[in-house]
C-alpha cells in the first residue's frame, strides 16, 4: 500500500463550536456537509481535519490541567491525539494564550529531539503541536 494522503476524523460534540475553536487555532473552515450540518473541514495550508458531531471515533476531556509532567497524565482525555509539525512553536503557544485555548504543556525542548506544547479541544482531543530541534538550529 502507498498512502497519498491521510485525513484524521474527529468525533465533536459542537459542529460550528469547533469550527470557532480552529479558527482561534489558525485553521479555516473549509466545508460542511448535511441538514442541519452534521459533517465537516478545517484545514491549514494541505493539511485537513474532518469533524464529525455525534459520531465516528471517540471523544472525552479528563478534569487534568497539564497533559505530561508530575501533575498530568496522557491517558486522561479519551480524544483523539495528533501531532502537528510547524515552523514556530513558541509563536503557536503565543496564538493560543491569546486566543484562551487550553494549552496543557508549554512549549518544551523534549528528549525525543522536538519542541513541544499541547492544546487540548473541548471535546478532549490533544494536538502536540511540534518542531525538530535540529530544524531550528
Amino acid at each position: 500500500m502507498l498512502a497519498r494522503r491521510l485525513t484524521p476524523i474527529l468525533n465533536v460534540s459542537d459542529l460550528q463550536q469547533s469550527f470557532s475553536w480552529f479558527e482561534k487555532l489558525g485553521w479555516q473552515k473549509a466545508w460542511e456537509w448535511g441538514t442541519p450540518p452534521d459533517f465537516g473541514g478545517v484545514c491549514s495550508g494541505e493539511c485537513e481535519i474532518f469533524l464529525c458531531h455525534g459520531a465516528q471515533g471517540s471523544r472525552g476531556r479528563s478534569t487534568l490541567e497539564q497533559t505530561f509532567g508530575p501533575e498530568g497524565n496522557d491517558a486522561a482525555d479519551k480524544g483523539v491525539w495528533m501531532s502537528i509539525w510547524v515552523d514556530d512553536v513558541d509563536a503557536v503557544n503565543q496564538r493560543c494564550l491569546e486566543q484562551g485555548l487550553d494549552v496543557t504543556w508549554p512549549p518544551t525542548d523534549m528528549p525525543w529531539n522536538a519542541r513541544e506544547m499541547h492544546v487540548r479541544h473541548p471535546d478532549g482531543h490533544v494536538f502536540r503541536i511540534s518542531r525538530g530541534i535540529e530544524e531550528s538550529e
